[in-house]
Order: structure tokens, then C-alpha cells, then sequence
């Protein structure tokens, strides 16, 4: 089984870029299943119904989220009602959204996970414990586990990484939108990498305009963000499933430009 998982997809060119990169890429390197973070698609903060069919059109079969999950209120008259949509499972009790789905592919049943980190993040639930919890209640009825694990910091996704080495199959980090040279097989056979990146205008600071940005940085004053647009990166990682061992065999990063 061959899962390809994607990053940050930021506005609304990050979303012209999966929906015209991920057809071809599902082709030429085979890929059973796509799985992306979606979080930032909508204007660069949240979902809406337009930017999240536009995911599924261009390729997505589940769609992950982060931080940025709540910011588009049209979120609440769908989240509930979307099957393959995961937002982080350690928001409390009674949180809309689920935080963990179950895709089934051919014979085997995929579990993906979704958590958020708490080192300079919203104050959530612990991660670690959360994790825990989910592997207990998905035991014995999948075959892949999969968690995105939507993080600020490196220690904390490489600790989630080897604290969960060899009970899952992949574990890739998204929030930070820039990708990592770090993708491996770790010693018990779990893929990992520290960020996927984003796909989203690669002039540009984590998809914003890069003048916006300098300029609160120069001013210490509040700005309005903008989302840049123009040309965008692709980033995202390929992960092969040994069916004999159902553990990962391989990792690859992918890191592609559209042409200006």
C-alpha cells in the first residue's frame, strides 16, 4: 500500500496547486491513498464547504486539521456530517468533528489520527495520553495507523514520534509549513517526519505576503494578513506499507515548484 500525505494546503493557491499536482502524482508514483492537512486552505485559516470540495475534488481521500480548524464559522454546519474530515482529538469532550476516522482500502482498514501539540499552542488535552486512549479504542479493528501530529515545535513532534515507534505506521508533523530533511524509518519501523510543509505560494512567508510580514516584524504594530499568490510549492512525503509486516518499508520526500 502506497499513502501519499501532503501538507498544509494554504489559500487559494495551495488549493489550485493540489487540485492540478496531486491528479498526476497519484499516476506516475501509484498512490493508494491521499491524506492532507486542510487546515489553512480557506483564505489561509480554517475550512468552509467551497475550499474542503475543492480538497476532495483534487484527490484527497481524508482531510486533517490543526489549530486553525474553528476559524471559518461555516465549519459547524458540516463537520459533523463529513466522514474522512478529523480535526485534533484531544479538544475536549463534546468538541464538534470526530478525532480520528477510519478509511477502508480494498482489504485493509486505515486508522488516521489527528492531535495538536501544546508547546506554544492552544492549551489542549496532553497528546500523549489522548494517543493512548485512541490506540485502545481502534485496537483490533485496523490494519494502518496513520497521526498527524499538528505541532509548533521540533522536540515535541520527535518525542511523539519515537513515543509511538513501532505501535504505528506514520507519524508526520504539519503546522510550522516548512518541510524537514528528517523523513525516516525510525528503529521500530514507524515513518516519520518532523513537518510535511505546505502546499501554497512559495514567494511568500508560510503563505502570507512576504511585505506584511517584514512589516510587523520591523514595527512590532498589529497587520492584517494576506495571503500571497502566484506560483506554489508542493510538499508532501510517499510512505510504503509492507503488507507482510503491515509496518512502513519506505519514506520519500516530495518537494516540487509549479513554474513561474
Amino acid at each position: 500500500m502506497r499513502i501519499m500525505l501532503v501538507g498544509d494546503v494554504v489559500g487559494r493557491a495551495g488549493r489550485r496547486a493540489f487540485r492540478t499536482i496531486t491528479p498526476r502524482l497519484r499516476l506516475e508514483h501509484r498512490i493508494d491513498v491521499v491524506i492532507v492537512n486542510g487546515e489553512n486552505s480557506a483564505g489561509g485559516k480554517g475550512f468552509t464547504r467551497k475550499a474542503l470540495d475543492e480538497l476532495y475534488s483534487g484527490g484527497a481521500d481524508i482531510v486533517t486539521a490543526g489549530n486553525h480548524v474553528w476559524d471559518k464559522k461555516d465549519v459547524f454546519a458540516f463537520i459533523d456530517e463529513e466522514p474522512f474530515l478529523v480535526r485534533p482529538a484531544n479538544y475536549p469532550e463534546g468538541t464538534p468533528g470526530k478525532g480520528y476516522c477510519i478509511f477502508p482500502f480494498k482489504a485493509a482498514n486505515i486508522a488516521v489520527l489527528n492531535l495538536s501539540g501544546r508547546s506554544f499552542m492552544p492549551a489542549l488535552d496532553c497528546p500523549f495520553q489522548k494517543t493512548d486512549e485512541l490506540l485502545g479504542e481502534i485496537e483490533g479493528q485496523v490494519d494502518v495507523i496513520v497521526l498527524d501530529f499538528h505541532a509548533e515545535t521540533t522536540s515535541e513532534k520527535l518525542a511523539m514520534g519515537h513515543y509511538l515507534d513501532g505501535r504505528v505506521d506514520i507519524v508526520v508533523g504539519t503546522h510550522t509549513h516548512v518541510q524537514t530533511a528528517d523523513a525516516q524509518i525510525l528503529p521500530r519501523g514507524t515513518a516519520y517526519i518532523t513537518d510535511l510543509g505546505m502546499v501554497g505560494p512559495y514567494d511568500s512567508i508560510l503563505g502570507v505576503r512576504t511585505d506584511i510580514v517584514i512589516q510587523k516584524f520591523r514595527t512590532g504594530m498589529p497587520v492584517r494578513f494576506e495571503m500571497a499568490e502566484g506560483p506554489s510549492e508542493y510538499a508532501a512525503v510517499i510512505v510504503d506499507i509492507d503488507p507482510s509486516g503491515s509496518r512502513a518499508a519506505t519514506i520519500e520526500r516530495i518537494l516540487l515548484r509549479e513554474e513561474s
